[in-house]
């Protein structure tokens, strides 16, 4: 049976730090935009274009779940985009059986909810927005030409796409407790430091 560590995390708040980290001191396997190369390799559609997608950029949805059946949609631009869900579950689902591994956003916590032979441990990292917009600004690309203004901005639009592609596709709230095992707050913290100690909990 395979561990597997999801991670939602709020834009800014070091979930995509805290996961790679995790992964390291734990031994497992790291996926991230791996998953986004994985879903290209299973379709004809360009990099950019999933990617919009999976970040909830590129289209509102109707609600729908994994194991719907769907009617053939009148729009193409609709097809591709619920192809390319089919796709993101498939390729977690065989990242997933494959070893011990941490992955970050793409709906893994709901997509492997109820998979078997997969131990699955849910986490969300956040951080209040003073500690985002530092975050933000300490790194490239997203605090270039920025005001304090436009990154706080930048940050919750980014957020609000998030909870849309989520929330279409599981029909859960994003970032509610009740979906969790662990709520991991990264204010103010350094994320090097504790991980180490998170990851004993997993060990």
């Amino acid at each position: 049976m395979n561990n597997v560590i999801a991670i939602g995390r709020e834009f800014g708040s070091g979930g995509r730090e805290f996961g790679r980290r995790l992964a390291g001191e734990l031994g497992y396997e790291y996926y991230d935009k791996e998953v986004l190369t994985e879903i290209v390799n299973h379709t004809s559609l360009s990099e950019n274009y999933v990617h919009e997608v999976i970040e909830g950029k590129a289209h509102r949805l109707f609600p729908i779940t994994i194991e719907q059946s769907f009617n053939i949609a009148p729009d193409y631009s609709m097809q591709q985009v619920q192809d390319i869900f089919r796709a993101q579950t498939d390729v977690i689902k065989k990242m997933a059986h494959s070893s011990n591994c941490v992955i970050v956003g793409r709906c893994a916590d709901y997509i492997l909810r109820e998979e078997p032979d997969i131990r699955l441990f849910r986490l969300f990292v956040y951080a209040d927005i003073e500690s985002r917009v530092r975050r933000c600004f300490d790194r490239a690309p997203e605090g270039e030409n920025l005001t304090d203004k436009e990154m706080r901005k930048h940050i919750y639009k980014i957020d609000k796409d998030r909870a849309s592609y989520y929330e279409d596709y599981t029909l859960q709230k994003w970032g509610d407790k009740a979906n969790y095992d662990m709520c991991i707050n990264t204010t103010n913290v350094n994320i090097e430091r504790v991980v180490p100690y998170f990851a004993k909990m997993f060990k």
